[in-house]
């Protein structure tokens, strides 16, 4: 029965790829130039479009608080709870100020036409059955970082598919700390109402997306970094519990 009732969702969700594909080759153009700015430009047109997109087309009751708190630019790195497939589709739609990818499983890259996607718009993709291969990934994020590219990293390492945020894991903020850019916590409540609570598409389920203050770590001392992920994810979890009240 939950196979009958995900066929018209998946066939809805593919047949958004139209705003991801529409993109790609002002993308790879721009990229092939140089120009950062310009690929930036036109990685957010795709994100944007497409969250939007998804948003309406399955009536998800986005809310979104904090916006005043996105800087002018990043870049920056965005930290997230994890609760479900829907969380990649509130950020995009939400996170509309400028461009980010996403630090990902390697096993999502296998998805048809969202795989190449995810990584056509500069996200990485990490090995964590590999350490030197999630090493060489980090320091890949971190490249992008310096050149002006945002990332957003789920920390827990897996979807909750509830609103219970886990441990973030130790040293996933190194990606900031290293380049000294700003770590911006975001806190998603509800996404898993869209489809992992019931295993079939919820259309009109209600997702709250907090934007907390950004915390800067360019000079930060290492004692103060090797905490920051306790801290962000105590911020994240705050948001969910003031959510409940």
């Amino acid at each position: 029965m939950k196979i009958l009732k995900n066929i018209i969702p998946v066939i809805k969700l593919y047949r958004s790829v139209k705003y991801l594909s529409g993109y790609r080759k002002e993308i790879f153009k721009a990229r092939a130039d140089g120009d950062f700015e310009k690929e930036r430009e036109y990685i957010l047109q795709s994100t944007d479009a497409w969250g939007n997109y998804v948003v309406k087309t399955f009536d998800i009751k986005l809310t979104v608080v904090g916006e005043e708190n996105l800087p002018e630019s990043g870049p920056v790195l965005f930290v997230a709870n994890h609760q479900g497939f829907a969380d990649v589709v509130v950020t995009c739609a939400a996170l509309n100020k400028f461009q980010f990818a996403f630090v990902a499983k390697d096993s999502l890259e296998m998805i048809p036409i969202y795989g190449k996607w995810i990584k056509d718009i500069r996200s990485i993709y990490l090995k964590r059955d590999n350490p030197k291969a999630a090493l060489r990934a980090v320091d890949d994020g971190i490249r992008l970082l310096e050149q002006g590219f945002s990332l957003l990293i789920f920390p827990e390492g897996a979807r909750s598919k509830n609103d219970i945020v886990s441990e973030f894991k130790k040293g996933s903020l190194r990606l900031a700390t290293k380049p000294g850019i700003p770590v911006i916590p975001i806190t998603i409540d509800g996404a898993y109402r869209v489809f992992e609570e019931t295993g079939y598409v919820n259309y009109g389920a209600p997702v709250r997306l907090v934007i907390h203050p950004a915390i800067e770590t360019k000079g930060m001392e290492k004692s103060v970094a090797n905490h920051l992920s306790t801290e962000v994810e105590n911020i994240v979890r705050e948001g969910i519990v003031h959510n409940n009240k």
